[in-house]
């Protein structure tokens, strides 16, 4: 296969370190910025470049071969009908150049016209949002203080990096998915990162260029449906295949059935295995031996005592348009349960308690028709009003699901949910955003993000919602999470990521959900990260918090990434693991203890 040096972004790192200063890290201001690079990050050569100037890997020329997963028992969609480039016939190769021809006249109409912010690449993968290339495992990083002794594993983290310039427009969610890993052991840590190898993914590096089409970013209006119909009649030519998948796998990260699984809610999940010299490699897609014939969205939800999988699958063209799932401990599937729905819905996460799953559906909304209109096909519904559905975990059938209204409510994640009985209610914990569809289109008012109480009242089925903290202290309060542990059951604790200055978390949170009470730890300088992970420090703990909260942070100064360790009990600085390679900000991740790793399948 030819190489590929993963990112338009040349910056290969030359031994042990490599650095990319940016004039301005903001996505609001991306103009340019500066990559340098020196092993021993000094006497920087600097190199001046705008986004039109990053080196891509360009439109690499076709590949005779593909690095695509093999076929295994657990892994029966790997292979594609897509005909390798070298084997096309002459009507093949006449309809490749017909249709790129085509698209390079598209792209030149849509040149003429200004991108809104939610699809422009300058804005969405600027600064530290921009990609980075592949990073082998790399060991006995440089650490400053001392790790606790209880961190035996490895913390990964998913998130977007496109591989290819992006045509046209492209939105943060539409990057390709890389999984970046620190493995904890004695003391010691070391670093990688790779990309998740998709279907879509394998195909474009054979084809050398960006194909597929971007659900965000390029869906919109006319020239949506253009590149749509573009994609379709590459696959009608059998250049191309997404029978076996379309998915990115950039957003979440599960580890069940001894398996780590890759995930975003267009496709099934990716098995990604964890290597014992702490490198990744993709195994393949993952239909759970054939059980799972759709889509499964980014957020399922282990139950910390019964060991179960808990999971929803929307689907934006055909009824049903939402699916409830379940598998046992050992990665037996339950009944898909049908969930009626009038339209379908943008349902990227949702919550379980003991003995209840709690689904949202909400005013976001697809309504494919908007793009024939000129508009995006992610729609804010004014007319319909928010509810959640109480569905018993154990139902065979959505007729005992209980809908209880909560107008005017837009939650993108759920922290936790749990059973207060002597009311009769169910508590769900969720961050509150306006506008509701500020993510995917782009508006004037400024995003809130308001942490609250959402009560659902069983017997009278009215709800109720507060604002956890008082708002003089009112901060933008996303991606985080409780001690999973405790998940579906009553907690005090969340921590969640300070979004401040919007999109960028300048620290995080740790909220007493009962009493408002919000101590924050901030990174500092001109330091920014991602979602906390809190990792307990025993099973066995009888405080909530005893455990530590693990984030990447990266400096946009020094343009250096690091790991930091913090005491969730205190929030002082326990240890900073110095990273070999800049990590991006990103979306989900989880911690894998090394006793569950020896166990992978």
């Amino acid at each position: 296969m030819a190489a590929t040096s993963n990112t338009w972004i040349n910056t290969k790192l030359p031994s042990s370190c490599s650095s990319l200063k940016g004039a301005s890290c903001s996505p609001q201001t991306p103009s340019s910025f500066t990559i340098r690079s020196n092993k021993r990050r000094s006497n920087y050569n600097k190199i001046k470049c705008s986004l039109q100037t990053l080196h891509f890997p360009k439109q690499l020329q076709p590949t005779t071969t593909t690095t695509k997963p093999k076929p295994t028992k657990e892994n029966k969609t790997a292979s594609t009908t897509a005909a390798p480039v070298k084997d096309w016939n002459l009507i093949q190769k006449a309809a490749a150049m017909a249709i790129d021809f085509a698209e390079s006249a598209l792209a030149s109409h849509e040149r003429q016209h200004p991108l809104p912010k939610t699809a422009d690449p300058r804005v969405q993968i600027a600064g530290n949002f921009a990609p980075v290339p592949e990073h082998p495992s790399t060991h006995s990083l440089p650490i400053a203080g001392k790790l606790p002794e209880c961190i035996d594993g490895v913390y990964v983290r998913n998130g977007a990096n496109p591989m290819y310039e992006p045509l046209a427009g492209h939105h943060l969610f539409d990057g390709d998915g890389m999984v970046h890993a620190v493995k904890f052991h004695n003391g010691s840590a070391s670093y990688s990162c790779r990309f998740t190898e998709t279907n879509r993914l394998v195909q474009e590096k054979s084809l050398g260029k960006p194909v597929f089409p971007k659900a965000i970013g390029e869906l919109h209006g006319h020239s949506g449906i253009a590149r749509l119909l573009l994609f379709y009649a590459r696959g009608l030519f059998g250049l191309v295949d997404g029978k076996n998948g379309m998915g990115v796998a950039n957003a979440g990260l599960v580890y069940f059935n001894n398996r780590l699984l890759a995930m975003s809610e267009d496709d099934l999940p990716y098995h990604v295995r964890v290597t014992p010299n702490g490198d990744l490699k993709t195994v393949g897609r993952y239909d759970f031996n054939g059980q799972l014939k759709s889509t499964m969205i980014a957020h399922p939800k282990v139950d910390p005592v019964s060991g179960e999988l808990f999971a929803l699958s929307y689907d934006v063209v055909s009824k049903p348009y939402l699916k409830y799932f379940k598998f046992n401990k050992d990665g037996t599937k339950s009944k898909d349960v049908d969930i009626p729905l009038k339209v379908p819905t943008m349902m990227h996460d949702f919550a379980i308690t003991e003995n209840f799953v709690v689904v949202p559906d909400q005013q976001v909304v697809f309504k494919l028709g908007e793009m024939m209109r000129g508009g995006s096909p992610v729609v804010y519904d004014k007319e319909k009003v928010s509810r959640f559905g109480i569905l018993d975990k154990n139902a065979t059938d959505s007729d005992g699901i209980r809908w209880i209204e909560a107008p005017e409510c837009f939650c993108f994640h759920l922290w936790n949910a749990w059973e207060e009985k002597e009311t009769d209610e169910v508590v769900v914990i969720g961050s509150c955003m306006t506008p509701a569809d500020s993510i995917f289109n782009e508006c004037d008012e400024n995003l809130k993000s308001v942490l609250s109480e959402i009560r659902l009242n069983l017997k009278t089925g009215k709800s109720t919602r507060r604002a956890i903290i008082r708002e003089e202290e009112q901060v933008n309060l996303e991606a985080g999470m409780v001690n999973k542990s405790k998940l579906g059951r009553k907690t005090q604790f969340a921590y969640l990521a300070l979004a401040e200055p919007w999109p960028k978390v300048s620290g995080f949170a740790k909220v007493d959900l009962s009493s408002g009470e919000v101590k924050k730890y901030m990174y500092g300088g001109e330091k920014f990260g991602g979602e906390p992970m809190f990792l307990p420090r025993s099973a066995w703990s009888e405080r909530e918090d005893d455990g530590y909260i693990l984030a990447f942070v990266h400096d946009e100064k020094e343009w250096r990434s690091e790991l930091q360790v913090v005491n969730a009990m205190t929030l002082e600085l326990e240890a900073t693991i110095e990273l070999p390679s800049r990590v991006p900000y990103g979306f989900h991740g989880t911690f894998i203890q090394s006793k569950d790793l020896r166990k992978q399948a």
